[in-house]
């Protein structure tokens, strides 16, 4: 977002003040920021803020400076999690993002950002997709469509509104689709980097080739799934439990035919009628510390399930975290026509 649109001089009047909030677009509240001589925010400017001083005095001519709201909620730049839920409280829609000498770096909308998480994203999407053929013999299966856009592009979009700005993508098989379609990911205000992948290297080994992550956690994840996962209870469960990785979980449940026996050697001393079990299963989102990509080999073949069975073997701690909301893993025709019937629904 080019922030000049919601910056105003403190020296220019409310009548300069109501034509540019004629004009803003895509954010939620229509809000200035008032500057001062050295770019520093002195204070915010709303219609209502407006309304109040022409109620009066009358006068369009007042400059905004001497009309703004000085007392405007702010918070600076940081590298940490910022927890909204205390913002959204107060009714906040706007929330502005100031550097060192109060200088207006960013805003973040309340309405569109669920969270502001300090972590980085690899999305793995090399894979060849051979049970969506024919569809993927000439498209990757994470450009599949999926209503108005590609599948990988909903879990871009989601990994946005949770605030998380750097995403790596690992891609190998028609890989150029991908990259040619999101480029730098600054359409989408973000960093996008890809890492092509000369051979396969299963559902972690990608995670070698990033030089370096900023952040002190990171989420892999599968660029094939359609899903509302939360992020921000994923990383708040992590780091309240100390985890080393945490495991995005889904129910599956198994329903059993047949009386099932309880025994001890041949004599049944009790039974349960046509039972159901339910199973927490791997979702194939994963977060996990950053130390942990040092247990990778790099440049080879090596499996999330790897690392997950060498933690557990270490004596780390491995949690997992259950999505309440939908998923579904778009892995065969049946997977994705469901999926595409299922977005029809979403609003």
């Amino acid at each position: 977002m080019d922030l000049n649109h919601i910056l105003i001089s403190k020296d220019k009047t409310i009548l300069d003040a109501l034509r540019k909030l004629n004009v803003i677009k895509d954010v939620s509240r229509l809000i200035l920021f008032v500057q001062d001589d050295d770019n520093s925010i002195i204070g915010s400017l709303t219609d209502g803020d407006i309304r109040r001083s022409l109620a009066q005095d009358k006068d369009v001519e007042k400059h905004v400076g001497d009309v703004c709201f000085k007392g405007f909620v702010f918070e600076q730049e940081s590298k940490k999690f910022l927890n909204l839920k205390s913002y959204r409280k107060k009714d906040i829609k706007i929330l502005p993002i100031l550097d060192s000498k109060n200088r207006l770096i960013r805003i973040i909308d309340l309405e569109k950002t669920k969270s502001e998480l300090p972590l980085e994203c690899m999305i793995m999407a090399g894979g060849r997709g051979k049970r969506l053929s024919p569809l993927t013999d000439s498209i990757p299966k994470p450009m599949l469509p999926l209503g108005d856009k590609p599948i990988i592009e909903y879990n871009i979009d989601r990994l946005i509104a949770f605030g998380i700005k750097k995403i790596y993508i690992s891609v190998k098989y028609l890989g150029e689709q991908i990259e040619d379609y999101f480029g730098d990911g600054s359409s989408k205000g973000i960093s996008i980097e890809y890492i092509w992948e000369k051979e396969f290297l299963g559902t972690a080994g990608a995670l070698s080739l990033v030089k370096e992550f900023k952040s002190e956690q990171v989420i892999l994840m599968n660029s094939d799934l359609f899903t509302n996962v939360n992020f921000e209870d994923m990383y708040l469960d992590l780091i309240k439990t100390g985890a080393d990785m945490t495991v995005a979980s889904t129910e599956y449940k198994v329903d059993v035919p047949f009386a099932v026996f309880e025994t001890e050697d041949n004599r049944v001393i009790n039974f349960k009628e046509k039972p159901s079990y339910v199973y927490h299963s791997n979702a194939g989102i994963y977060l996990l510390n950053r130390s942990l990509i040092q247990k990778i080999p790099k440049n080879q073949f090596y499996d999330i399930t790897d690392l997950m069975e060498k933690l557990v073997n270490e004596g780390g701690k491995l949690i997992h975290n259950p999505i309440v909301g939908y998923w579904i893993d778009i892995g065969s025709p049946t997977d994705y026509k469901q999926a595409k019937e299922f977005v029809k629904h979403l609003s």
